[in-house]
């Protein structure tokens, strides 16, 4: 996982817009619905490296929704399943326009979570006609991804009353522009972002606390649930993966490269999604480092679309590598708990036997 170097405690960071630079990296794929957290430092995290996305990422899995974040940029913990957003700190309405055709070619959202105008703010940058930027940028995601839906948010308080006068200002045009789109016909829709925070969920008087950016996950999970298919719909709840042999159950800890074991049954579920990936709590069952060997080691990682998350569920009882082939089987035909799972040449041995139930 690539990570950022942490931010310095100051609002001057989203103002002047120096930013260290992810490294490129492979984006993260569960097959949902494709979600683009859209904005500045406020979508990226700072202060809190993942922001609001963490919050509504353990909202999206804890009621069973299969979503894809996506998005050029990549950042947060390791405890969020998908990293993937469009966070720029630092830039205003009219650089997001600059680019926004491109990131949704590429993307291709279903939804987008657009909040952005702080730094139009913080840099008094021709404020009077930040509610025309903002506009003009609705329109150009309306016209590129048409069948999108785009929720638009107020922006957070500020704390200094000048910026936060200012920030009332711009906030109070957004309401009759969301309506005017959905005159039009348009997919968008109207989130206040400002009354969902206080200046006192603020870390540093541009950024919110943690507390504060959960209160932000809590007020876009709210907007989304209230927008048939923006997110899709919750799937089917998860089954246990039972050892014919063993009668335990597949089991991993939540954590990049925690390798499947077996376990007393205890509730670990794992949903066998359209595109034959094995999901729990976000992310995927793995063929560690896409080996294709006997004895590659079967763990659980943060889901990439790749063939090495795929899995063939079969008549048989087996569960098969889409990419290697191979079996998961329960290494040395254990029973016990901690035995761990791997890939190994399918043999009709009870150990490679399991029960979705």
């Amino acid at each position: 996982m690539r990570t950022r170097l942490p931010w310095l405690v100051s609002a001057l960071a989203l103002v002047v817009g120096m930013t260290i630079p992810s490294a490129t990296a492979v984006a993260e794929s569960n097959g949902g619905v494709r979600v683009m957290p859209l904005g500045d430092s406020i979508t990226e995290g700072t202060q809190v490296p993942g922001g609001y996305r963490i919050g509504l990422w353990q909202r999206i899995v804890a009621n069973r929704y299969q979503v894809d974040l996506v998005g050029s940029q990549f950042n947060g913990p390791a405890g969020l399943g998908d990293h993937d957003h469009e966070g720029h700190p630092g830039w205003r309405i009219d650089q997001i326009d600059a680019n926004i055709a491109g990131w949704l070619r590429t993307t291709n959202p279903r939804t987008v979570l657009l909040h952005i105008g702080t730094n139009d703010i913080l840099q008094n940058f021709n404020v009077s006609g930040a509610p025309a930027r903002l506009s003009t940028l609705v329109d150009r995601i309306t016209a590129a991804a048409s069948s999108a839906e785009v929720f638009v948010a107020t922006i957070i308080p500020l704390a200094n009353s000048g910026q936060e006068a200012n920030a009332r200002a711009f906030n109070a045009t957004i309401p009759g522009m969301v309506q005017s789109k959905v005159n039009a016909g348009k997919h968008v829709h109207l989130v206040d972002m400002h009354a969902a925070l206080t200046t006192a969920d603020l870390i540093d008087g541009v950024h919110p606390t943690a507390t504060g950016y959960d209160k932000m996950a809590a007020a876009w999970f709210t907007a989304l649930q209230s927008v048939p298919g923006s997110i899709g719909s919750p799937v089917e709840g998860g089954k246990l993966i039972v050892g014919g042999q063993s009668g335990r159950c597949v089991d991993a800890p939540n954590t990049n490269g925690a390798q499947a074991q077996l376990w007393d049954c205890n509730g670990q579920a794992w949903t066998y999604t359209a595109n034959r990936q094995l999901t729990a709590n976000g992310k995927c069952l793995d063929a560690y480092a896409q080996g294709t060997n006997n004895g590659t080691q079967v763990v659980l990682w943060d889901c990439n679309g790749q063939a090495n998350q795929q899995w063939n569920v079969n008549a048989d009882g087996t569960i098969t590598g889409a990419q290697s082939g191979l079996c998961l089987d329960a290494t040395g035909r254990g029973t016990a708990n901690g035995t761990k799972i791997v890939l190994w040449s399918c043999n009709s041995q009870t150990n490679q036997q399991w029960a979705l139930r």
